[in-house]
This record gives structure tokens, C-alpha cells and sequence, in this order.
């Protein structure tokens, strides 16, 4: 490779770009290469984007400063150039992925400068400790993970390699602490995110907003002494960083004496004096420094120059390097923080405004009266009192509402209240229902309403005594007054035409056609039907389900079967007047499965050969059947059919639901996404709302809030049960209020963020350009963040990006939603794949938004085989792979086996039965059954993995570079995507420069 070769160009950062649609995708082969020089991790060779673009000839100069030095200046994630005196080696600095993966030396780009690693830690002013020994020094690197993944403890305060130094404005110099040297070749001294640098002082959690900031190189790698002169554009005297209240500056600046070499290639060379530019700060090479000087002995601008002490030549211009992706906030790490905290007490509801645990630890609920997060998740639970607020911060006030949301086991179903023919008791004005947050006054005579504050009589049968404290004295016995969830039986006038339902029924359609009967579906569904009839839906701890079942083949024709039970045998009735439908019979069509199992199971096992010979190939749904078949091939998808239909005739559905959501005074109800009609502005109808439905609601204001009161939610659901009961389920939730913006970035939730913003910008492609759609998430994820850099972080310099501790991964997230098939359709990508797709995440939960936009990564053969846990995720990087593992890739749509092309032979037999590499099979869908731990594993992994996901996943075979890995990486997310869509590192950037705008 040609180490003056200049990288190639990449598409502008806005540029839609091909990706991948489905499963078979036949333009893969086609499409063009990326020009880069090859290697086995190209996505990192290239260049950053457009967007970072170097000034134009005649910017000015700023004028020498003598202000404090940024923490990074001005050019730390704008795309600005900069110079630098010398190339550097490869070092990584800082956490490395939750398992360390094996890096290339074709994957490194020459000269790369890591970022000082990224912060996350409450604001606490601290003091620096004392300058380690070498004794501690090795101590301290025994005690870190390098790998990256944190343990529970409390995150330190005070970071640096060193003590505080304090300098004279003009001097750079620092005084040695002679860590460099300690480590071996090829390492930078570990540095893990959320445990401290060496000299780190632990501190507790505090109350200011928690930040992560991001720094410039020069705090994290030696620098040496400046001389006074005239600065460089962006270029500011030396001097320690202040750690600041809200955020947390870069580690103060380590130090080599003057003329101290460095052994190996790893770290910036020794600096040398150079009597060519007087008065020039010298700095090391870095994606963040102020100031790059030139490559010595190169024509082209590429860094890397080994010739350290040679004379420089004039000044070039250079592309700014790329950030440490190790230095930027990491999902995974944010995760595995979150398990490890929060994830061993349950989560206890009692306290208004409290922000949940992560949608991705597993944690268990204690209803005390507010509903689990498990039915309704927030994307913040301390709200603006004003509009002028909620407008400044522009943070969306959304609800994620699963009514139907199914509970773990060791949780209990909300308690079902019958309150007689009275009915459940209700507000007057506001029709709220009776919830733990009326207050009950005149000695428990009447109660007010907590959303309208409507004075209401308590009818004789309801009255109850109250305690000291105002508390109604049955309130624990009541679980109305005491829990956020839970139902209602409702009455005769809650029924349509005031009559009771009946019990549901499901009516099987199966088509008999020549295609059908020939490709073997019409025997397989028969069979199959035969044992599902005994797992029909049925209400807590019923013996047999109430559902009644009705059989209907077809063709040109209808056949309707009578199955009653007192029948020898069933009998078919044919309607050959499909433009005047009617059911030729009433009783014995719908029937109980208990009764009439006999019937059934006769009529299953006459369907495939009464209907063996015919040749009728054409149906009453002509183009859906032929659609439908071509989508689903029998032979491939046998075990997908199967298990789809399984699931959603054995799950919980309400049926001809009504759902309506009521706040308190303040807010309202404004819009909601979802698959539902709405016939007028409040009531959201379903036919059917099964336990992996959700409602999104947003929320506006319409007058001032009070901070003393907070604001309440009430989502009621009116539906049929599966039971043919006609209930009301209740929800309550009540949010904190706040007059302070740095409040309401302590509690905002990203996952529930980012569902309401992929939802929002999915509905918006319906009405408006795609490109404006996107162009509207990045101002508003802009507007929230430059929004917390102004009001709530204390001042500090320009050159750092400053996120709120708990929206630090709203980047990453929104960086993939934009990637998405919906908002970045490729050449490749059908319109029907975008509408489905669409469609999806119009109900998608805020698990199922979480890893479909951020899928994980498991590699398959770092945890040891003994192990029943899931191994450990990494980051969605071609960076984080290695060519001697295996890795599922799943984001609850799509399941993918990586296998890399250097796999131990061992693995591979005992995976896939075959002796080497060359002879897996690409492509498969199932994996041999085999008698061995490792298969084992594996196949109960994959099992795993499918039963927590509302659809079955396809399993995919994928070979290191076979055609089918470009399908792969596509689920990649923190990459570059194949036709110009941004990566993690380069939206960063470009999420900067915006942010920036928008604060000048």
C-alpha cells in the first residue's frame, strides 16, 4: 500500500444512499466498490465526510489569546484543519470494546491520534491526587478493565495521569511523571470509562446534571513547552483544564522532558525545537489539537513521517483525523452500566417522577402506585412548567403506552374491581376514573379530582372513613386507591347497542388451491392446527379458553364446514357467490374446541385429500394468495410459518378496544402514532390490541404547570376479553414538574426518545421529502443538546461537545434511525420493504425501537462453553470483528451467524459438521442438531433470542467476505453504510458543528 496515496472521496454527509431492503438481494453483486485500498476493515480507511471541510485561503488569524486553553479548541469535532510537527504510531487510547478484538494492521490508518477518552461522572469539583509511583502505577493498570466494561462502582471525579499543575500563562512545560515507557510495545496506558485515569479520586453522585464531554488529544498525550509568539488559528496558550460544575473537562496534560526519546513506535514522537518557526506552540498530531505542522519529506498529506528531526517543509493543509471510537459514549457500555446498577433491586413505583431502569435490564416491578414502565415509558419524567420552556429545551413530551404489555412470571396481572351494577366510580366533569391520586375531603364524603379538581359527592355504597392523614382507611384493601394499574368489569353501557359480547371466536381460512395443495402448505397447516387448538387464548388460571373456532377452505369458492359436535362426521357447504358473501349456516359453523374435538380433528385429516387432485389454481384473493405464496416458500420458511402462527393464535388479544388518555390541567393529549382509527381528536379504536401493541402520545401544553402538583396521565383502555368480558384497564402515572431546564435533562429517557422521534419522521415521509424529514430530526436533536450546552453546562471552551449524562447516546441513536431503509432508501430498496418496515415501527415498543435501530453483537466463542449466560455484547462495528470468531448479529427482525475465515477448526466441526471453512454452507437457516457442548450452546442462544421477540427470526449463515456480507453490515450501524451514510465518529462531528451554529 502507498503511503502517499491520498483516501478517497466519500459521498456528503446528507446523501441518500442504497441499503439493503430484505433477505435476497441480487444487486449486491453489482453494486460499485468502494475505491479505497483494500483491506480487511475498509470502512475505516476513508476519509471523514464532506461536512468537515478545511478554511479557505485567507481566513484571518485569531489574535494571541491569554485566556485559559480549551479543554479542545475550536477544531475539535468542526472539521476545521489543523497542522501538526509530527506522524504518530498506533496507539489506542482508551476503553477498548466489552471483549477485545484482535486489530488488523490493514485496519489502522497511518497516524491515527486517539481522543482522550470520553468522561461520564457527576460535576464535583475535586482535587487531583498526587503523582503515582511507578509501583502504583503498575498496581492501578492491574486494576483496570481494559476491555472497557465497567464495574458498579461510582464513577470517579477527579481525573489525570498527574498532579495540578499551575503555569504562567506563556509556558506550556509540565513536569515529567514519568509513566510513559511503563507500558509495553504497541499500548497507551488503559483508560476505562466510568472508572478513572490513574490518580482518579472516587467520589459520590451528586446533584447537578451529569455530562460527558469530549476533549481534545493533547489533554490525554504528552505536550511540550510552548513558546511565546504568535498562535495559529484556533490556537490558545497552554494551561491546566478546570474541572467545571456541570461537565467534566479533559485530564490534565502529561509531560515529557525536553529531548526524552521514546522507545517503539507506539505514542507521539519526542518533539524537537525547530529553528525554522519560532514562537510556534508545538503539539502533537491529533483529530482534536489546535494546531498540525507539516509532514516532513511528504509530497502528499499523509501523516505517519517516521523521519522525526528532518526539516519541515511549507505548511499543507490536512484532512482532520478521525475521533478514537473508543473515546465516544459506547450503547454497550451505557447498558452494562445500567444492568449492573440497576438491575438487582426492583423497581419500586411509589415515587412520582421517577426515571425507570434501561429498557434492556431485566428488573422487576413493585406496583405502589404509579404504573410500571412496562405499560407506559416517558421520554422525560420531570416536565417544563411552561411552553416557553418546553419550547427553549425542545425536548418532546411523549408517552409509549403498551396497555396489553405482558408480565414476567413473578409479577402479578392488575387485580380486576367489580363495583356491581353501579359501575365503576368516575368523575363528574372530567370523566377520569377513580385512581390513587383523588383526594378524598370532608371526611371521606366527597373527593376532588386530581386532573380537573372537580368537587364530587362518593356514593353511600363507596364511603369510607378517613385516617389521620386524610388517607381513606381501606385504601390498601382497594387496589384502585392504591396501584397504578389495574381493571375495571365494566357494565351494560359500556357495550355496543347495550348488549354484552360475545365470546370471540377465530375463524381458520385456509386456501385449498392447486399451488397450495401442491407445495405441501395446506397438510402442514392441518397438522399443525390439530395440537394449536389446545393453547387457544384463556383467561388467568381457566381450564380451556372461551374462543370458539370455525373452519373455511377455499379456492374460486367458498366451503363452509359444519363441526358440530353431536355430527359422525363434518359437512361442507359451498358459496359460489363471492360478490354476495353470506354464511350459509349459524349453528355448528362456530363452535367449542372441547365439544367438538372429535369433529375437528376428522375434518383436518379429510381437508388435504378432498381437495389432493384438483387443478382449480384460481382464487377468490387472487393477488394476495399469489403474493403471499411467493413470500413464503414452504420448504425454506416451514419453521418461520409455524412459529408465527403459533404465537399469534396462542397470545392475549383485546378485542374492539377503545383507548383514551386524560392529563391533568396543564397538558393535553395532542397527536398519536400507532395502527389504529380515530373517528374524532381523543379516542384511539382498535379492533384488536394484543400484548406487543403500543400507543405513542405526545403532549403539549395549554397552561402553566405547578412544580408542588406534577402532572398526571390516565390511560384507560375500554376492551373484550378473551374471556368475552367487557373491561376497562387503567393506567396512572404522575411526572414530575420543573422550572430549571438542567431538571428536565436529568430526567429524560433516550430510548423512549428515540422511539417517538422514528415514529415522528416515519409518519412525516407520508406528506413531506425525505431529505426535509432528516434534515428536521438533526436541528431538533441539535436544538436539545445546544439547548443543555447553553443553559446548563458551565462555560467552557467551544472545542468540546458537551451531552447530558442521560441523552449521551442520543447521537449514536438518532445517527441510526436516519440510516434507517425508511429515511435513507437505497437504489436497492423497494417502496413495499419501506412501507413494511414503516409500518412495524409504527408499533414498536421501546425495546423492540432499541435493538431494531441498534442491533447487538454477541461473539459466540470468547465466553467460556460451561457458561449459560449471554455472552457479552460489542459494539456494532466491522472494527469490533475478528477473523478467528463467530458472532449473532439479531435486531429482533433478523438473525445473522458470522462466521470469520480464520475459525479454529474445532469450532467449525462442531458447529456445522464440516471439516474447514470453505465447505459451511452460506446461506443456511438451521444448524445441525450435533451432541456437543459448543452446538448446544449455540442453538439454545439462538433459541433464547427468538422467544424474547414479538416475530420469529430468520437465522442466516454468513461467511467472512461472501456476497451475503454485505447484507450483514448493513446491520453495522456505527459504520459508514455502503453508499455514504455517516458514521457513529463522523455524525458526531457533524452533530458539533451544528450545535455550534446554533450557540454563535
Amino acid at each position: 500500500m502507498n503511503v502517499n496515496q491520498s483516501a478517497p472521496p466519500v459521498p456528503p454527509f446528507g446523501q441518500p444512499q442504497p441499503v439493503y431492503p430484505g433477505y435476497h438481494q441480487s444487486s449486491y453483486g453489482g453494486q460499485p466498490e468502494s475505491t479505497a485500498p483494500p483491506t480487511s476493515y475498509g470502512a475505516y480507511n476513508g476519509p471523514v465526510p464532506s461536512y468537515q471541510q478545511t478554511p479557505p485561503p485567507g481566513v484571518s488569524r485569531a489574535p494571541p489569546s491569554s485566556e485559559a486553553p480549551p479543554a479542545s479548541t475550536a477544531q475539535a469535532l468542526c472539521g476545521q484543519a489543523a497542522y501538526g510537527q509530527f506522524g504518530q504510531g498506533d496507539v489506542q487510547n482508551g476503553p477498548s470494546s466489552t471483549v477485545q478484538t484482535q486489530r488488523f494492521p490493514g485496519s489502522q490508518p497511518f497516524g491515527s491520534v486517539p481522543l482522550a477518552p470520553v468522561v461520564s461522572q457527576p460535576a464535583v469539583l475535586q482535587p487531583y491526587g498526587p503523582p503515582p509511583t511507578s509501583a502504583q502505577v503498575t498496581a492501578q493498570l492491574a486494576g483496570m478493565q481494559i476491555s472497557g466494561a465497567v464495574a458498579p462502582a461510582l464513577p470517579p471525579v477527579g481525573l489525570g495521569y498527574g498532579p495540578p499543575t499551575s503555569l504562567a500563562s506563556a509556558s506550556g512545560s509540565f513536569p515529567n511523571s514519568g509513566l510513559y515507557g511503563s507500558y509495553p510495545q504497541g499500548q497507551a496506558p488503559p483508560l476505562s470509562q466510568g472508572q478513572g485515569h490513574l490518580g482518579a479520586q472516587p467520589s459520590q453522585r451528586s446533584a447537578p446534571p451529569q455530562a460527558s464531554s469530549f476533549t481534545s488529544p493533547a489533554s490525554g498525550v504528552p505536550r511540550m513547552p510552548s513558546m511565546t509568539g504568535p498562535l495559529l488559528p484556533g490556537q490558545s496558550f497552554g494551561g491546566p483544564s478546570v474541572s467545571q460544575p456541570n461537565h467534566v473537562s479533559s485530564p490534565p496534560p502529561q509531560a515529557l522532558p525536553p529531548g526524552t526519546q521514546m522507545t517503539g513506535p507506539p505514542g507521539p514522537p519526542p518533539p524537537m525545537h525547530s529553528s525554522q518557526q519560532p514562537g510556534y506552540q508545538l503539539q502533537q498530531n491529533g483529530s482534536f489539537g489546535p494546531v498540525r505542522g507539516p509532514q516532513p519529506n511528504y509530497g502528499s498529506p499523509y501523516p505517519g513521517a517516521s523521519t522525526f528531526g528532518s526539516q519541515p517543509g511549507p505548511p499543507q493543509p490536512l484532512p482532520p483525523k478521525r475521533l478514537d471510537p473508543d473515546a465516544i459514549p459506547s450503547p454497550i457500555q451505557v447498558i452494562e452500566d445500567d444492568r449492573n446498577n440497576r438491575g438487582s433491586e426492583p423497581f419500586v413505583t411509589g415515587v412520582r417522577g421517577q426515571v425507570p431502569p434501561l429498557v434492556t435490564t431485566n428488573f422487576l416491578v413493585k406496583d405502589q402506585g404509579n404504573a410500571s414502565p412496562r405499560y407506559i415509558r416517558c421520554t422525560s419524567y420531570n416536565i417544563p412548567c411552561t411552553s416557553d420552556m418546553a419550547k427553549q429545551a425542545q425536548v418532546p413530551l411523549a408517552a409509549v403506552i403498551k396497555p396489553l404489555a405482558r408480565l414476567p412470571p413473578e409479577e402479578a396481572s392488575p387485580y380486576v374491581v367489580d363495583h356491581g351494577e353501579s359501575g365503576p366510580l368516575r368523575c363528574n366533569r372530567c370523566k377520569a376514573y377513580m385512581c390513587p391520586f383523588m383526594q378524598f375531603i370532608e371526611g371521606g364524603r366527597r373527593f376532588q379530582c386530581c386532573f380537573c379538581s372537580c368537587i364530587n359527592d362518593v356514593p353511600p355504597q363507596y364511603f369510607q372513613h378517613l385516617d389521620h392523614t386524610g388517607k381513606r382507611v381501606d385504601a390498601y384493601d382497594r387496589p384502585e386507591l392504591s396501584l397504578g394499574s389495574y381493571e375495571f368489569l365494566a357494565t351494560v353501557d359500556y357495550c355496543k347497542n347495550n348488549k354484552f359480547p360475545s365470546p370471540p371466536a377465530f375463524i381458520f381460512m385456509i386456501d385449498v388451491s392447486y399451488n397450495a395443495i401442491r407445495s405441501g402448505l395446506v397438510r402442514l397447516l392441518c397438522e399443525e392446527l390439530k395440537s394449536l387448538l389446545d393453547f387457544l387464548p384463556r383467561e388467568g388460571g381457566t381450564e380451556e379458553s372461551a374462543v370458539r373456532v370455525g373452519f373455511v377452505t377455499y379456492n374460486k369458492v367458498l366451503h363452509f364446514y359444519n363441526v358440530k359436535s353431536s355430527l359422525a362426521q363434518p359437512q361442507m357447504m359451498v358459496v359460489s357467490d363471492v360478490a354476495d358473501m353470506f354464511v350459509p349456516l349459524l349453528d355448528g359453523f362456530l363452535v367449542n374446541v372441547s365439544e367438538s374435538r372429535a369433529v375437528i380433528t376428522s375434518l383436518l385429516d379429510q381437508i388435504p385429500e378432498m381437495f389432493a387432485d384438483t387443478r382449480e389454481t384460481e382464487t377468490v384473493f387472487a393477488p394476495v394468495i399469489q403474493a403471499g405464496m411467493e413470500a413464503l416458500k414452504v420448504e425454506n420458511d416451514q419453521e418461520r410459518f409455524l412459529s408465527d402462527l403459533r404465537r399469534d393464535v396462542q397470545k392475549v388479544v383485546g378485542f374492539d378496544a377503545v383507548m383514551r388518555v386524560r392529563t391533568s390541567t396543564g397538558i393535553r393529549a395532542v397527536d398519536f402514532f400507532g395502527a389504529f382509527y380515530m373517528s374524532n381528536t381523543t379516542d384511539v379504536e382498535l379492533a384488536g390490541l394484543d400484548g406487543d401493541k403500543t400507543v405513542t402520545v405526545e403532549f403539549k401544553h395549554d397552561d402553566r404547570l405547578n412544580e408542588e402538583s406534577g402532572a398526571l396521565l390516565q390511560c384507560a383502555l375500554l376492551y373484550t376479553s378473551c374471556a368475552g368480558q367487557r373491561r376497562l384497564r387503567i393506567h396512572n402515572l404522575a411526572l414530575n414538574c420543573c422550572t430549571q431546564l438542567a431538571d428536565l435533562y436529568r430526567n429524560c429517557e433516550t430510548d423512549t426518545l428515540i422511539n417517538y422521534m422514528a415514529k415522528f419522521a416515519y409518519r412525516g415521509v407520508l406528506n413531506s421529502p425525505v431529505k426535509t424529514v432528516r434534515d428536521t430530526l438533526i436541528t431538533q436533536c441539535a436544538q436539545i443538546l445546544a439547548c443543555y450546552r447553553k443553559n446548563c453546562a458551565s462555560p467552557s471552551s467551544a472545542g468540546q461537545l458537551i451531552l447530558p449524562e442521560c441523552m449521551k447516546l442520543l447521537p449514536v441513536y438518532l445517527n441510526c434511525v436516519l440510516k434507517s431503509d425508511v429515511l435513507q432508501p437505497g437504489a436497492e430498496v423497494s417502496t413495499d420493504d419501506r412501507a413494511y418496515v414503516r409500518q412495524l415501527v409504527t408499533s414498536m415498543d421501546v425495546a423492540e425501537t432499541n435493538v431494531f435501530f441498534y442491533p447487538r453483537l454477541l461473539p459466540l466463542t470468547k465466553s467460556p462453553i460451561e457458561s449459560t449466560t449471554e455472552p457479552p455484547a460489542v459494539r456494532a462495528s466491522e472494527e469490533r470483528l475478528s477473523n478467528g470468531d463467530i458472532y449473532l448479529l439479531e435486531n429482533g427482525l433478523n438473525l445473522f451467524l458470522w462466521v470469520g475465515a480464520s475459525v479454529q477448526q474445532g469450532v467449525v466441526q462442531s458447529l456445522f459438521s464440516v471439516s474447514s471453512f470453505s465447505q459451511i454452507t452460506s446461506g443456511l437457516s438451521v444448524l445441525p442438531i450435533l451432541d456437543n457442548p459448543l452446538s448446544k450452546k449455540v442453538r439454545a442462544l439462538i433459541d433464547s433470542l427468538r422467544a424474547q421477540r414479538s416475530r420469529y427470526m430468520k437465522l442466516i449463515v454468513v461467511k467472512q467476505e461472501d456476497k451475503l456480507e454485505m447484507l450483514f453490515k448493513h446491520f453495522l450501524v456505527e459504520d459508514k453504510s455502503l453508499s455514504g451514510g455517516a458514521s457513529y465518529v463522523d455524525f458526531l462531528c457533524h452533530m458539533h458543528k451544528e450545535i455550534r451554529q446554533l450557540l454563535s
